[in-house]
């Protein structure tokens, strides 16, 4: 893979879709439709979906590519492949809430090595370089200019003081408990692969995600979170959370600076 080329295609991508994105969402109305699994799906989804699965393909012919919003592509079988949640979030944007991210990833025998999330709404953008270390750039966004850059780095965590923070849409008691095994100065939820990202900044420590996830899901802020020095790990083994699996389906995970006296599962 050319990691240049692939830096600057995900990147453009990416904001090309937040602008998708965010009309419809500033739209008076928009469609929401459910799908066979029960969850939500917009429009924007849909939208975003397209144009970055075209862009994608242009861009890199030969690369296998899976992406939430089209079911043909989740039998792939590959272990290196590009990966695609065009709307990460889908229940805060349908809240308006503003926590949903773009996210685009490329999976590399099994491990996401580079990846992008953009948060719109936010005016938050999370990437990795060609080098395969994690930044924050800082809007207004221009496609064809980068700009300023800040590289990141996961803190060195206070065990004694934990900042932890979990998913605002899908938090239950069996999270909570986990949560409770810790000493922490600070709780909070914060939607979608936002979540990675805060720990990749250093803003949080720990993310344990103790409930159904996708490949989709995690695999840009998995990228952004190796890359700022951070690790994501099975839940139960504690060993690297693996991609290009049957189905693509995730088993519960802990996204956390490398400092941290994990807690046994």
């Amino acid at each position: 893979m050319d990691y240049a080329k692939l830096e600057t295609v995900m990147r453009r991508l990416a904001l090309e879709a937040g602008d998708t994105i965010m009309a419809i969402y500033n739209a008076d109305d928009f469609e929401v439709k459910t799908k066979s699994d029960a969850s939500p799906v917009t429009e924007a989804d849909e939208a975003a979906d397209a144009l970055i699965s075209a862009g994608l393909h242009a861009a890199f012919p030969d690369a296998a590519l899976v992406t939430e919003e089209q079911a043909a592509t989740h039998g792939e079988q590959a272990m290196s492949f590009l990966i695609v949640d065009p709307l990460d979030g889908t229940k805060e944007f349908i809240k308006r809430r503003g926590d949903f991210t773009v996210n685009i990833a490329w999976v590399e025998d099994g491990v996401p090595v580079r990846g992008v999330v953009y948060a719109p709404a936010r005016d938050r953008m999370f990437y990795t370089r060609a080098d395969g270390s994690s930044v924050e750039e800082a809007g207004p966004f221009d496609k064809d200019r980068v700009g300023t850059l800040t590289s990141l780095s996961v803190a060195k965590a206070d065990n004694e003081a934990l900042r932890i923070v979990a998913s605002k849409s899908h938090r239950d008691q069996s999270t909570d408990d986990y949560i409770n095994r810790y000493a922490t100065s600070e709780s909070k939820s914060a939607g979608s692969s936002l979540k990675f990202c805060l720990v990749a900044t250093g803003e949080a420590d720990l993310y344990p995600r103790l409930g159904r996830t996708m490949e989709w899901d995690t695999a840009a802020g998995h990228a952004v979170v190796t890359g700022a020095g951070g690790q994501v790990l099975d839940f139960d083994t504690l060993a690297p959370l693996a991609y290009g699996k049957d189905g693509f389906a995730n088993p519960f995970f802990i996204a956390c600076a490398p400092t941290v006296d994990l807690k046994s599962a």
